[in-house]
């Protein structure tokens, strides 16, 4: 296990802040920002358009960390496509797909609208939807998916661990029934990439589709798609750096991946990235997973002793905890925090607005936890929450 007390020091915003918002950005350590700054500094040039040194060095480094972050997932660095965040990566496979009408998809209630969305707007396409429901706890059950199959299912796309729950779906037997019934699956990775240990070659999915910015360490505004056979997989968008040769009425296609990564890239949000995968890396993501889900559960446990605190999620939580105050408004309470205590939570709806609808609720409070956070933020955390409730009770 790591000394998280020794890893803060590589963090300093969290001497100015108690930061337990982890599940919408992560901190990045001093190492990430160095290596952002060497690359403006030192080699600054373009990634694959050009013979001179800078764009050479750039170019090794990019593709240095293309091989960090597929070594990480246990996946060919040929099916690792960089990207914005986990947005891109999904609308990418719904829109790179070849659909026809009467295709059907299946996705769940406790989506993020990112893994929601881009299948309900391929019902302009004729493609039938299929949302399937969770228990009250958030977890969506194996069994549940697979009575939602019919002879025309082509895509499952479900999330590994819902950002408002906190609760980790089966993704392993998921899978399975995937592969059993033949039908291609997607995994929203957002909230375990980085915290949970993922070899996606062992698991069988089609596609994954993670951020960079959040348990992976690194810059916003960088993601991945992990595609297993890229070649069934068109490019949405063309242009400079997709192609190989271009006449005034056709072109041909880049090498894989290239072909997927569009226009000039995030250069430096991708160097940084690589250097957070090897940060994490360092650190053992099965040690990270068991202290974020320590932390998450203590929250819950504490949380759950104030008579007006409302939560959701199962008590095998992950990484995060919601919830609310009796009479208070989610966002009066991450204020009262922040202003007193200087406590950073998340409230709203989370962009997962079906999710919450499942309880009819329309919003709550969320804290969330990543490798640097502590036990005494815990304490903090739940004794604020308890100073608030008595206070407008």
């Amino acid at each position: 296990m790591y000394d998280v007390y020794r890893i803060r020091e590589d963090f300093p915003v969290l001497r100015e802040v108690v930061y337990l918002d982890s599940a919408a950005t992560s901190q990045k350590p001093v190492q990430v920002a160095e290596a952002v700054q060497e690359y403006f500094t030192r080699y600054c040039g373009n990634y694959g358009r050009g013979a001179h040194r800078l764009s050479r060095r750039t170019t090794e480094k990019y593709e240095d960390a293309r091989e960090t972050v597929a070594g990480f997932f246990g996946i060919n660095p040929r099916c690792t496509v960089f990207t914005r965040n986990t947005t891109e990566s999904i609308n990418m496979v719904a829109l790179g797909l070849d659909w026809k009408k009467g295709d059907h998809v299946i996705t769940t209630v406790v989506e993020h609208h990112s893994n929601l969305l881009p299948w309900i707007r391929l019902q302009e396409k004729g493609v039938e939807v299929t949302v399937v429901d969770s228990d009250m706890h958030g977890i969506v059950t194996a069994e549940a998916i697979e009575k939602a199959i019919t002879d025309k299912t082509r895509l499952i796309a479900v999330t590994h661990v819902s950002n408002f729950f906190g609760a980790a779906q089966d993704i392993k037997a998921v899978a399975r029934i995937a592969k059993k019934h033949g039908i291609m699956l997607l995994i929203d990775a957002a909230q375990s990439a980085g915290e949970i240990p993922l070899n996606l070659d062992e698991i069988g999915c089609d596609f994954a589709a993670m951020p960079g910015h959040k348990g992976l360490l690194g810059p916003q505004g960088t993601g991945i798609l992990y595609v297993r056979e890229p070649e069934r997989l068109q490019p949405v968008f063309v242009g400079g750096g997709t192609v190989q040769k271009v006449t005034t009425g056709s072109f041909t296609f880049d090498e894989i991946p290239s072909r997927f990564e569009y226009g000039t890239p995030n250069i430096p949000g991708i160097i940084g990235l690589g250097r957070g995968v090897e940060y994490v890396k360092a650190m053992g993501v099965e040690n990270i997973e068991a202290h974020v889900n320590r932390l998450a559960r203590e929250c819950a446990r504490r949380l759950a002793e104030i008579p007006q605190v409302e939560l959701y999620g199962p008590d095998n939580r992950v990484s995060l905890t919601s919830f609310n105050v009796e009479n208070i408004n989610p966002h009066d309470v991450a204020m009262i925090l922040d202003e007193t205590k200087k406590i950073c939570v998340r409230s709203g709806q989370h962009c997962a607005q079906t999710a919450l609808a499942r309880l009819c609720i329309a919003g709550s409070v969320r804290a969330s936890f990543a490798c640097y956070s502590t036990m005494e933020e815990v304490d903090l955390l739940a004794r604020s929450v308890e100073a608030i409730a008595k206070s407008f009770s």
